[in-house]
């Protein structure tokens, strides 16, 4: 769906408005025009977050620290919850759109940490995953994991929310 607030008989419409403006700002339909238009409606489009933690506390404390949305210039998101390696698994193997990985380090049986590992060298265009560590002595085994971003228990709302927001806009994926 492109545009949640809008019912499924206005994106339509919507979208033709859309590239109406963009014909009429360069008189000229050309390569540029349809890279704008994608971009925009690329980004018309809600971010799905991937949350991994055996810890339903952590994922709700997670859940609750991100809100509806992380920043102004970002869009909406919603967040997947796992509690299993083999149910996010299943999910990014279903080829399911993903924009962030946020996994917890401390789940057991199986680590967000090896998890990330076995992302980062499994998935074509990994989206980028922020890991949660028990400590702050952690950090190497992050680097391990191939994480763009850590942050440690106890979760710090603002701390976690900043660097969500902070890997989505650097993401190769939402870059104009």
């Amino acid at each position: 769906m492109l545009m949640p607030h809008l019912g499924m008989g206005e994106q339509p419409y919507y979208l033709v408005k859309l590239i109406t403006q963009e014909a009429n700002k360069t008189q000229v339909w050309d390569e540029k025009l349809t890279f704008t238009l994608i971009a925009r409606i690329s980004s018309m489009q809600g971010l799905v977050i991937a949350l991994y933690s055996d810890d339903s506390s952590v994922r709700q404390t997670v859940i609750s620290a991100l809100g509806k949305q992380l920043d102004p210039t970002l869009a909406s998101h919603e967040i997947k919850e796992f509690a299993t390696a083999d149910a996010l698994r299943l999910y990014v193997d279903n080829k399911k759109q993903v924009d962030l990985f946020i996994l917890d380090g401390e789940a057991v049986p199986e680590g967000g940490m090896g998890v990330g590992r076995q992302l980062k060298d499994e998935v074509f265009n990994c989206p980028p995953v922020l890991l949660i560590t028990g400590r702050e002595h952690d950090r190497w085994l992050a680097t391990w994991s191939k994480a763009e971003g850590v942050v440690t228990h106890p979760i710090d709302p603002f701390t976690i929310a900043g660097k969500c927001a902070q890997l989505l806009k650097t993401s190769s994926a939402l870059a104009n």
